[in-house]
């Protein structure tokens, strides 16, 4: 199953950062958000990435091509009259990553729709590019096989800030919509599964998709929430990225999954 990252915004509220580079690739502990993003998911075996890349996308495909100058020791020799790259103590993920330039000004919901050719006619994971969890990915696909509607989000209850969601009791989420002063509700957090047929629900490049897409995908009662009780943190702004730096800094994050 591909995991489809969205990777392309401008990140304007940490452009501290965000400058130099997409927001994705800000670095924790010297590895980009990005990386702890596919590291969880590979902790669950799931390791085809398709990532949407658009504002600077070519650093993103240049950490790639370049991932084991980041992760290895190498040795350049030149004796022989050719360039030639030595790599020792091999670090590299067994991953298989598609980078795709869905374009600069591009929503949310166009992104994964221009990545529909590499998503295929199979389900796919689909989540944001600045948001780590300890999330249980395996659990989280199993609930959406198990209740057979059209798209799972991950919910969390963080406050104020984000888009709300109004869920029964059984799980389905009746309503998808902008947050009001007095919501004290879940918000959706990324990490969905979606089967294939939820692209033909999006128009084109200007379609965001926690607008149309998944507002027509709870009307219609296709829309579930997986609720998520662990930690969750987004990166939006840089106060936020330090949080997170110090947790990985002291060895206590909370979403490294995974076992060196």
């Amino acid at each position: 199953m591909k995991v489809v990252i969205l990777a392309g915004g401008l990140g304007t509220r940490i452009s501290e950062e965000s400058q130099l580079k997409p927001k994705p690739m800000v670095e924790l502990g010297g590895m980009p958000i990005l990386w702890h993003i596919m590291k969880i998911y590979s902790s669950h075996g799931f390791r085809d990435f398709v990532i949407c890349a658009g504002y600077k996308q070519h650093v993103i495909k240049k950490y790639f091509s370049d991932y084991f100058l980041h992760t290895s020791d190498v040795t350049f020799d030149f004796t022989e009259g050719e360039n030639k790259m030595i790599v020792h103590n091999n670090n590299s993920e067994p991953w298989k990553v598609t980078v795709v330039d869905t374009g600069l000004n591009t929503m949310t919901g166009g992104r994964v729709k221009r990545v529909k050719q590499y998503i295929g006619s199979e389900p796919f994971m689909l989540t944001y590019g600045d948001g780590v969890a300890d999330i249980n990915i395996s659990e989280l696909l199993k609930f959406h096989k198990n209740h057979g509607k059209m798209v799972t989000m991950s919910a969390y209850n963080a406050g104020q800030r984000f888009g709300v969601l109004d869920i029964d009791k059984d799980g389905k989420i009746l309503d998808f919509r902008e947050k009001t002063q007095g919501d004290g509700n879940l918000i959706n957090i990324g990490f969905m599964v979606c089967e294939p047929g939820f692209v033909d629900f999006i128009e084109g490049d200007q379609t965001v998709l926690e607008k149309q897409p998944l507002e027509k995908m709870a009307s219609l009662g296709e829309l579930m929430a997986y609720k998520h009780n662990g930690y969750w943190q987004c990166m939006d702004t840089l106060r936020e990225k330090n949080v997170l730096e110090d947790l990985w800094a002291r060895g206590e994050a909370p979403w490294k999954v995974w076992k060196d």
